[in-house]
């Protein structure tokens, strides 16, 4: 157990740093140095249109990967896609400006989408398989302890070198001192999980000779209603996540700080600081909210997770509209730290146990990337049209969310209370 814990959460941490910087990144830095020649819209619009591509490449690695989690076990599948990970976000590093480097930055985003596509599901699903029934939601959120604290190390580092030089030194050269030294935190992880454990429960899988030799087509054939149901569970987490850590940045670079007459970048740090204190708050409300789905059941802390966050989602934006520094870190606190993060702590045990021990790791890695696509990968690009054609408008991403909190709410419904259930399993938690 102690094992597990370690590799799943410092290895999500080391690799998470990688997707969280090209995020970052996308937000602050990409639309000078290789969409220049565009206005300040259109490169932030081409910007998180390079960003989305990443999310349409991970239901393939989920597809992928996932499979192969299913046949060859968790702890190959956990190493290969580190690998992929580290390797396409160091190489964004060495990335020359202008369009020529746009065409590397689209396709080292594919591959990075690609290696993510079964990571975290992986590592969600290998805790919820060896941790005790009792304390299964508790201990399955522990990998995303480790994706947040990878999220707030990339957000302290630009935070820093925003701090430290110009604006003009970081969009220059400086942003690619975070890339670059992502091969070193890969290294480390990579060491890290090389010492994992298989699963007990894909070990006993094999012994009783049912691994199957095609996962992903059995799932897709038996296990539809999970897979609908999971993915709109998603929508408001990886959605709400995804607005609260990138749009919001630059809503406040490109919308706030021209209305209240204030350099771009120093909106930014707000942004930026923001977005670091509730990801580091996150570290301790993702199990928290884990634990208490262990008391109080997996559906009603997902279900009061996305009301809050559809009634959070107006007062939110209003927050960030005003520039202050103390509203906008509140609305980023509520929205991630709680709003997105009662519902993931709930999930990583909840999707491992709606699925057979046959194809668990396939049903997991479609489900949650299918729906990371549909929200995540669409709701920057959206997000910043809808913005841009309300001519700024915070109201409007309010209502975007509350949208998404409202399908969330459909797919829980679909879903089942799955507490305590046994991942030996062979059949689906529903039908």
């Amino acid at each position: 157990m102690r094992r597990a814990i370690l590799t799943s959460s410092v290895g999500s941490a080391l690799e998470y740093y990688d997707f969280a910087i090209f995020g970052l990144a996308t937000a602050l830095i990409f639309s000078h140095v290789f969409f220049a020649t565009l206005n300040a819209n259109a490169g932030l619009l081409a910007s998180f249109a390079t960003y989305g591509v990443g999310f349409l490449a991970r239901p393939l690695g989920g597809l992928f990967f996932g499979s192969m989690g299913d046949r060859k076990g968790r702890k190959f599948v956990l190493l290969v896609t580190i690998a992929i990970m580290g390797a396409s976000t160091m190489m964004v590093g060495l990335l020359p400006a202008g369009p020529v480097g746009a065409v590397g930055l689209v396709v080292l985003r594919l591959l990075q989408g690609f290696g993510a596509g079964a990571e975290q599901a992986g590592a969600s699903t290998l805790m919820a398989e060896v941790a005790p029934k009792a304390k299964r939601g508790f201990y399955a959120a522990l990998p995303f302890v480790g994706i947040f604290a990878g999220f707030g190390i990339a957000t302290a580092t630009f935070s820093l070198l925003q701090h430290m030089v110009d604006q003009s030194v970081i969009i220059a050269w400086a942003w690619r001192i975070p890339f670059l030294s992502s091969i070193i935190l890969i290294g480390v992880a990579v060491w890290i999980r090389l010492r994992l454990r298989e699963s007990p429960t894909f070990v006993a899988l094999e012994g009783e000779s049912k691994v199957v030799k095609s996962p992903m087509k059995l799932v897709l054939k038996e296990a539809r209603r999970p897979i609908l149901a999971a993915v709109l569970m998603r929508l408001a987490e990886q959605g709400g996540s995804t607005i609260y850590t990138t749009i919001v940045i630059a809503f406040l670079g490109s919308v706030v700080a021209p209305h209240h007459g204030v350099a771009p970048g120093e909106m930014a740090r707000i942004g930026t600081t923001a977005a670091l204190i509730a990801t580091l708050s996150s570290v301790f409300t993702t199990p928290f909210f884990g634990a208490m789905s262990d008391r109080f059941g997996r559906q009603t802390i997902y279900r009061w997770g996305a009301i809050f966050m559809l009634l959070w989602a107006i007062p939110a934006w209003w927050m960030i509209n005003t520039g202050d520094a103390l509203w906008v870190t509140i609305a980023m606190f509520g929205g991630l730290a709680i709003g997105c993060n009662s519902m993931l702590g709930a999930q990583c045990a909840h999707f491992a146990e709606l699925f057979g021990n046959r194809y668990r790791y396939s049903g997991v890695a479609l489900s949650r990337e299918v729906g990371a696509v549909l929200s995540g990968g669409i709701a920057p690009l959206l997000g910043i049209y809808l913005i841009g054609l309300a001519g700024g408008a915070f109201w409007v991403m309010g209502v975007y969310t509350g949208i998404l909190s409202i399908l969330t709410l459909i797919g829980v419904a679909l879903s089942t209370e799955t507490r305590g259930r046994d991942l030996t399993d062979l059949r689906d938690a529903i039908h």
